[in-house]
């Protein structure tokens, strides 16, 4: 009897901490300055504001923020594997392509660059959610709507969630959010970024369980 209370406390005790390992659930956001924190502390960012709200709400969430002021679609691309190694997430949120943009890349590269990002991270079974990223209009009409578009056709063919651009409710709303260089948001805009992504990460999150 004894023997078999030990043996049935020991495959309770297994199945709970299997249940516990299982019910963790991490992201990765692979981005740009935008999401890096651009003149910001690491603790400033929008992403360090919504892990420290999911550590109260969902502490079996965790958000990795692997975004590195200055990178493009090319730079993502080639840390990827190394980051998909090391973290090994479950969900991947690409925040890339604004400074691809803004130096004139070609679009082509662009979209091959965010399409590989989003099918290496499949073959590992991550979940992949892609934001929209728009250059600012002093760039050419024609150019910045191709930008805008080449998002839209890369969710759709790749059939991933496209997020709105989270930077421009924010110019909308008010300049405070914006740093001086009309580009990067301050820190006061930081917990309006979490605010808005939160409910389409958490869609995100919830998929990738």
């Amino acid at each position: 009897m004894k023997n078999f209370l030990l043996k049935l406390s020991l495959i309770v005790v297994l199945l709970l901490s299997i249940r516990t390992v299982s019910a963790n659930v991490s992201l990765v956001v692979l981005g740009d300055s935008l999401s890096a924190g651009y003149g910001l502390s690491s603790e400033q960012t929008w992403v360090a504001e919504l892990d420290n709200r999911w550590q109260k709400t969902h502490p079996n969430f965790n958000i990795i923020n692997a975004s590195i002021s200055g990178e493009t679609t090319t730079g993502g691309l080639r840390r990827l594997e190394g980051i998909l190694q090391r973290h090994q997430p479950d969900a991947l949120f690409i925040e890339l392509g604004g400074n691809d943009g803004l130096r004139g890349f070609n679009l082509n590269t662009v979209r091959s660059n965010l399409k590989q990002i989003i099918d290496k991270a499949r073959a590992e079974n991550v979940e992949v959610a892609l934001s929209q990223v728009m250059v600012p209009p002093n760039y050419g009409q024609r150019f910045a709507q191709q930008f805008t578009d080449l998002y839209k056709e890369v969710a759709e063919q790749e059939d991933v969630r496209l997020i709105p651009f989270f930077m421009e409710p924010l110019i909308e709303e008010s300049s405070d959010y914006v740093q001086d260089d009309g580009i990067h948001p301050t820190a006061e805009a930081q917990p309006k970024i979490a605010d808005f992504l939160e409910p389409y990460l958490l869609d995100l999150m919830q998929k990738a369980k």
